[in-house]
């Protein structure tokens, strides 16, 4: 325990999913967190999105632990929200010491309109970005930047294909997290602050359990359930799941934030069940 004690990190998509698992578990490793989250629906994404009342259950399970939590229902594709939000974190918590642009979208689906493209790409990259770049001029030695991809973003191919416009947005998004990452480590490395990125397989969040991403998965199937389903999702990986808990991407991401990494920087880190390497299979 301890392995982040007494630092304060942003986490963005805090309601709920793997942005409610991150800032849990570094909550229980000392973190005080700074919890952003949109609490409110995106028209283009036909899945209900976290509510206030699930950022409300993030706070209440981060102080627990015991630790502080400073809470903001903000858009994270709102540059200026964002600066607004973490610079009131701040002043509540005192600091900051790292960020997880965790907050991401995936309308999914050959139905959705062409501006599902940018709909996901101004959440799930300029959202991230907005959320690094805010995050910036708090950031000192020890830092540290972790940034949430996608195995989906290291196994490209262009076309529409049956993920349909959002699913193009959805894995350009994550391409370019990796390159912004690539880019900016270097910069930010003689400042001492790390920038890393975490590529997960098929995570079990509502971000994977709807209707529209299951017609991905087994289109055959009119209503398919979460059983049937799962023999889908469990082909995407190497290793025998169909899917990753949200806890074990979070065990990455306290690694990444703790100063266990302080002399990694520019990391593309796999939390796959082996998916990338099963493409060429």
């Amino acid at each position: 325990m301890g392995r982040v004690e007494n630092k304060v990190v942003v986490v963005t998509g805090a309601g709920r999913g793997q942005g409610r698992s991150h800032a849990v578990r570094l909550a229980e490793e000392g973190a005080d967190i700074i919890a952003i989250d949109i609490c409110q629906d995106i028209p283009v994404v036909d899945y209900p999105m976290a509510t206030p009342e699930d950022l409300a259950e993030t706070a209440r399970l981060v102080e627990k632990t015991g630790r502080r939590v400073f809470v903001s229902q903000t858009d994270v594709r709102d540059r200026n929200a964002m600066q607004q939000a973490i610079d009131a974190g701040v002043a509540e918590l005192g600091r900051l010491d790292a960020v997880v642009a965790n907050a991401g979208i995936s309308p999914v689906g050959a139905n959705r309109p062409a501006t599902a493209f940018g709909d996901t790409v101004d959440t799930n990259l300029n959202g991230a970005l907005h959320t690094a770049h805010a995050a910036l001029p708090y950031l000192g030695e020890g830092g540290s930047i972790v940034l949430i991809g996608s195995a989906a973003g290291l196994l490209s191919s262009y076309g529409a294909g049956p993920m349909g416009p959002g699913g193009a947005g959805y894995v350009f998004a994550k391409q370019a997290i990796a390159l912004y990452a690539n880019w900016l480590a270097p910069q930010l490395a003689p400042k001492g602050i790390r920038v890393n990125v975490i590529h997960p397989a098929n995570v079990d969040t509502p971000m994977i359990h709807n209707p529209a991403m299951y017609r991905i998965f087994r289109p055959d199937l009119t209503n398919a359930t979460r059983e049937e389903v799962a023999p889908s999702f469990q082909d995407f990986h190497a290793m025998p799941i169909p899917y990753l808990d949200p806890i074990e991407i979070s065990h990455a991401v306290t690694y990444l934030v703790s100063d266990e990494s302080r002399f990694v920087t520019g990391l593309q880190l796999k939390v796959d069940a082996g998916a990338v390497v099963n493409a060429g299979r």
